[in-house]
């Protein structure tokens, strides 16, 4: 971008400053030589003279501007100016907290910030995925710890940053379903990383069935979150979670084909228990799926299989089932 140009920007109303990393972040690696020169120093400087005025602007629009940014391929650019401007110390102090805060001594590449920024550089441009992708690891500030051996720790990092969203999603009123969906993928992100080639067929289903639909949105940002600079071991990690991602995609197709159930569990169940047709035998064979689930017995068994379980079931239970007349 041409000096002029973001000199041209300034105005009465304090939103040029958002406008200017946007524009910054459109001509991307253009722009990312003009952040040493001294032009951009007085942009900046014009800038602080106004931050303050960035609290009068509503919500909404703020929200807009910033997400306009992190949509765009030279998003790192942007979000360098938002600090450079002090707009980020304005609006998203928990992230500026991030800046020069090292994830392990001594390394620069590991600094939260830059971290953050090949993050969301990383990911797929999806509103979700990058706003959740700029917020990840807000908590690790709060929760870095040092072993007795050097290393740095960041134990529930993610459970913290999901707490500390909810006052930026309030602060940015986020509409209802877009704070629970960011909140969500914050709080897991680390989840599809911890994947295992040893996980059962019951482990998939489980974990896809608690992610739910956020699942394609979760694995983009588990993507874009290895940043390591070593190929193999970025490649591994994209590896692992592309595993992951197929293993999913190969149970619901299975499951789509060869229910977990086999068809005729619910007669006998009423077969050998005698007993009638009713809501109790909907809740039984809903509860095997949940034995399912949780790897407690095996899926696409023959009828036979299950019906020990049921009857350790309905020996739990208070209500006796009415049975059949002979």
């Amino acid at each position: 971008m041409r000096p002029e140009l973001l000199s041209e920007l300034r105005s009465g109303d304090a939103q040029w400053i958002l406008r200017a990393g946007r524009l910054l972040a459109e001509d991307g690696e253009r722009s990312a030589g003009l952040l040493k020169t001294s032009a951009y120093q007085q942009l900046c400087d014009l800038a602080h003279e106004q931050l303050s005025e960035l609290a009068n602007i509503a919500p909404d629009k703020l929200r807009a501007q910033l997400e306009q940014l992190l949509l765009l391929d030279g998003v790192p650019v942007g979000l360098q100016w938002l600090y450079d401007s002090g707009a980020l110390s304005q609006l998203l102090p928990e992230l500026h907290a991030t800046v020069n805060f090292s994830q392990e001594a001594g390394r620069r590449h590991k600094d939260v910030w830059e971290h953050t920024k090949q993050v969301v550089w990383q990911a797929p441009p999806r509103p979700m995925v990058r706003w959740s992708a700029l917020l990840h690891d807000i908590g690790k500030v709060k929760t870095r710890a040092f072993t007795p051996d050097g290393k740095v720790t960041f134990h529930r990092h993610s459970e913290v940053g999901a707490r500390m969203f909810d006052d930026i999603g309030r602060r940015f009123q986020f509409e209802r379903g877009s704070h629970r969906s960011l909140r969500f993928l914050i709080l897991h992100h680390l989840r599809p990383n911890a994947y295992l080639p040893s996980w059962t067929d019951s482990a998939v289903r489980r974990f896809a069935k608690e992610i739910g639909p956020q699942l394609p949105d979760l694995l983009d940002l588990s993507r874009a979150d290895i940043t390591s600079r070593r190929p193999g071991r970025r490649q591994q990690g994209l590896s692992n979670i592309d595993t992951l991602s197929q293993r999913v995609d190969h149970i619901r197709s299975e499951d789509a084909i060869i229910p977990p159930l086999p068809s005729g569990i619910g007669d006998a169940i009423m077969a050998k228990f005698r007993m009638p047709p009713s809501k109790l035998i909907g809740d039984l064979k809903r509860e095997l799926l949940t034995k399912i689930d949780a790897g407690e017995i095996e899926a696409r068994m023959d009828s036979e299989y299950y019906l020990p379980f049921v009857e350790q079931m309905l020996a739990a239970r208070s209500d006796v089932p009415r049975l059949c007349c002979e």
